[in-house]
């Protein structure tokens, strides 16, 4: 990489109608784990309590290779990872959408490029966590405030890992944003 930049992007994204970022293509390999990645993902599962077999079908049967341009790439991001979606969004993708150059008039950062790193192993922390968030929000859930008119009452609607969903907003109980929520809890800031 040139000193004191990573330089253009690999296609990630291009400036589409109204100034809106759109997303490219970009270039990725896709490819099966090497030795060593699989039992750095071993290893990695222990910490979180996992069996090297869950924690590979939580990450993925595949890893990918991310080109930041053609000479640099990020080597081994899980498809588990590179696939994770927020608010409807590939993560990772989207971030690099809008770090091409044309988009920001110069080249990226180094330590741009090094956030890339910071993000997948974060994103895979989430993902080997995945488990454990979920049952102890059960836990939580179980043991809740139900709020009138959301949880266990007619009409009501019960906010589960699986559904992800709240309920729709009805008449005047939709005005209170805790009617809105099935559920008042530690959990409330990661729930949405």
């Amino acid at each position: 990489m040139p000193r004191g930049n990573a330089g253009g992007l690999a296609g990630w994204g291009h400036a589409g109608k109204a100034g809106v970022t759109m997303p490219a293509k970009g270039r990725m390999v896709q490819r099966p784990y090497d030795q060593a990645e699989r039992d750095a993902i071993a290893e990695a599962a222990k910490t979180c309590s996992l069996s090297a077999k869950q924690a590979q079908t939580l990450l993925g049967r595949d890893t990918r290779d991310v080109y930041l341009n053609d000479r640099a790439y990020w080597k081994n991001v899980p498809a588990g990872v590179w696939d994770y979606y927020i608010g409807g969004y590939q993560v990772m993708k989207k971030w690099l959408s809008y770090r091409e150059e044309e988009l920001l008039d110069r080249a990226l950062r180094r330590e741009e490029a090094r956030e890339v790193t910071g993000m997948a192993r974060r994103l895979a922390a989430i993902v080997l966590l995945q488990p454990s968030l979920d049952e102890n929000y059960r836990r939580v859930a179980a043991h809740a405030y139900a709020w009138p008119g959301t949880l266990d009452s007619p009409g009501g609607y019960r906010f589960t890992p699986k559904t992800r969903r709240l309920p729709p907003a009805t008449g005047a109980e939709g005005a209170s944003p805790f009617m809105r929520k099935p559920y008042l809890c530690a959990l409330c800031v990661l729930c949405g």
